[in-house]
């Protein structure tokens, strides 16, 4: 058996990214067991260099703002409000440039064309509204190129830099697309559309007066297609999926050209190719790593020298150097101490919901085993997110101890469409949970759960499920571990960040409004109906979470106490939405692997 450690322990070396000239590759290590960032040749044999030295808190990513700079974020205790500094590749020339308490920094641009200068989004004038900055790197100048009224929610440049669109809420609900043709002009509406109605510009074409976009207006299914931005009038459809959404494109700036769209499947990523040359080299690199996921991590600016990520649902994978042509050359693995051919496979399954709906699913089970077994039903935060197939450090070491790990993509869950999604607003306690109590039921008919021994786990929506599973379905499981999850849904929209208040009538539509859904909120809080539960509960929280603040937790563990049901209840001082911290991991996890083995071990 693995120890649990192996299982949640940083990587030796992760997210590596390459300089724009190709002659450094740069990483993020342990120091001190917190992440940090470090950088060596591109050809090896030197020792890395040092760049950060964080040991409160791993540093929250960073990129290469030119050949010289590296730029990260980092937050105080999990609070998300993230400060940007800069640190020469030598190790010298560390500063600050949005040290403000309370600040949220967001990258918009990192401003490839333009030395010295990246732009920036802080909702430093306004808690609630990110404006947008040019910040100058070499002198800490910032201006700011743009005020946001209060409603815009996302900026875009062209391919020179200059700011061109934004995306507003308009009349709570509505979603605006705003363009100008040039930084001099104002900008002006385009676009007005329902927020369930999505148009998405991801990429200036030559010229500056078309982009490839994503949307789903008149259809289910985003399509990528090209657009005029001064219109928003669809002139070309270039690709749409009749099961999923689009999901990404990769696009070759050197030599303006669309290669491909991609959509994520029921077992990783499906590809469509516009450009043969890419296609060539694409199918060649998936040839030399024959039944794993092979992706681009990241390339130089000249798109020679390419930075390969290898994996698949046993191994959590290696990082290759590649340049076409050549073998590829092994940088690092992610996790070594743990062998692909003992690690369990992640099946792709498919179950029906009780009104006939197909779900996708993924199940894990132990090495060796198949029926009858004690079960960790897993639903997926978001809930407007989903499970992919992959390497997953939790099923693995659950699987490791014994237990079948069940993932569902229930409605609600993104991916598969406008209808799918719509389909679980204002149903988290409804048609939600209904799929998630049926993917259940499902496996005890077809003997792979004991149905005595079935907990639920989640965190966030996740863990909001776990706790719904458990109180409204009380006879299901033997027992929940909610980690940051949503307990009254009341209160949970009382105490949102700030920059999410402008999309709160958009939340009342997805979730419920708290007076015109009054009855259903208050039907569907498992706070509220704490009475229901019967059987013992792991809580986890993060004292520092902005998004689901710790009172979700406190009233849940209150009233269950109250009661006399046992409930074990974990919280991290300096964590915020989820436990970055290496050794509050552990803590956890350790908590959830004795929690497990009393309940249906």
């Amino acid at each position: 058996m693995f120890p649990l450690e192996d299982f949640f322990r940083n990587s030796p070396q992760t997210a590596f990214q390459i300089s724009p000239d190709g002659r450094h590759i740069s990483f993020l290590a342990p120091y001190k067991e917190r992440m940090n960032v470090f950088v060596q040749p591109t050809g090896g044999g030197a020792q890395p260099v040092q760049l950060t030295f964080e040991t409160e808190r791993s540093v929250a990513g960073y990129m290469w703002a030119d050949n010289r700079r590296i730029i990260f974020m980092k937050d105080e205790g999990g609070d998300e409000n993230y400060r940007l500094f800069a640190v020469g590749i030598d190790g010298t020339g560390l500063r600050g440039y949005t040290d403000f308490p309370g600040v949220r920094t967001q990258l918009i641009d990192d401003l490839e064309q333009v030395d010295d200068e990246v732009l920036i989004a802080m909702n430093r004038r306004n808690p609630e509204a990110f404006d947008p900055y040019r910040l100058n790197l070499a002198t800490g100048e910032l201006r700011q190129v743009a005020e946001n009224p209060g409603n815009i929610q996302g900026w875009m440049t062209d391919r020179e830099g200059r700011l061109r669109a934004a995306t507003a809420i308009v009349d709570g609900v509505n979603t605006q697309i705003l363009y100008r043709d040039s930084e001099d002009e104002p900008f002006r509406p385009v676009l007005t559309t329902n927020f369930k109605e999505t148009v998405d510009f991801l990429e200036f074409l030559p010229g500056g007066r078309e982009v490839l976009a994503v949307t789903n207006l008149g259809r289910d299914k985003t399509a990528l297609v090209r657009m005029d931005p001064a219109t928003c009038r669809e002139l070309e459809v270039l690709y749409e999926h009749p099961r999923y959404d689009i999901s990404g494109i990769y696009y070759s700036k050197r030599r303006e050209v669309l290669c491909s769209v991609s959509v994520t499947g029921h077992k990783g990523a499906e590809r469509h190719y516009f450009d043969p040359a890419f296609e060539t080299f694409r199918r060649r690199l998936d040839d030399l790593f024959p039944d794993h996921r092979v992706g681009i991590a990241a390339c130089d600016k000249a798109e020679e020298r390419f930075l390969v990520y290898v994996g698949s649902d046993r191994t959590r994978g290696a990082y290759y150097y590649y340049e076409d042509g050549l073998a590829p050359r092994l940088i690092a693995e992610l996790a070594p101490w743990l062998p692909e051919a003992e690690m369990a496979e992640m099946r792709p399954v498919v179950y029906q919901a009780r009104d006939g709906q197909p779900i996708e699913a993924y199940l894990s089970l132990p090495r060796g085993k198949e029926k009858n077994l004690p079960v960790v039903v897993n639903p997926h935060g978001g809930p407007w997110a989903r499970d992919t197939w992959g390497f997953n450090s939790e099923a693995q070491f659950l699987c490791s101890r014994g237990y079948a790990v069940f993932q569902m993509n229930f409605r609600s869950s993104t991916g598969y469409g406008r209808a799918f999604t719509e389909a679980g607003y204002k149903e988290w306690g409804g048609r939600v949970l209904d799929d998630i109590t049926d993917g259940t039921r499902w496996l005890v008919e077809q003997g792979i759960a004991d149905p005595a021994r079935i907990a639920i786990y989640g965190g966030s929506f996740g863990g909001y499920a776990a706790l719904a599973g458990v109180t409204f379905t009380p006879d299901l499981y033997a027992c929940a571990v909610d980690y940051v999850g949503v307990s009254n849904l009341f209160t949970f929209m009382q105490t949102i960040p700030p920059y999410w208040r402008p999309l709160l009538d958009m939340l009342h539509e997805q979730v419920g409004d708290p007076e015109a859904d009054h009855d259903l909120l208050a039907a569907t809080s498992p706070a509220l109906h704490a009475d229901r539960i019967r059987v013992p509960l792991l809580v986890a929280q993060g004292a520092n979470d902005p998004r689901v603040n710790k009172a979700e937790s406190d009233q849940m563990v209150e009233a269950l106490r109250g009661r006399g049901v046992e409930v074990e209840y974990m919280v991290k001082d300096n964590e915020g939405h989820g436990f970055h911290n290496q050794e509050n991991r552990f803590d956890f996890y350790r908590a959830m692997e004795r929690f497990l083995a009393r309940h249906i071990g």
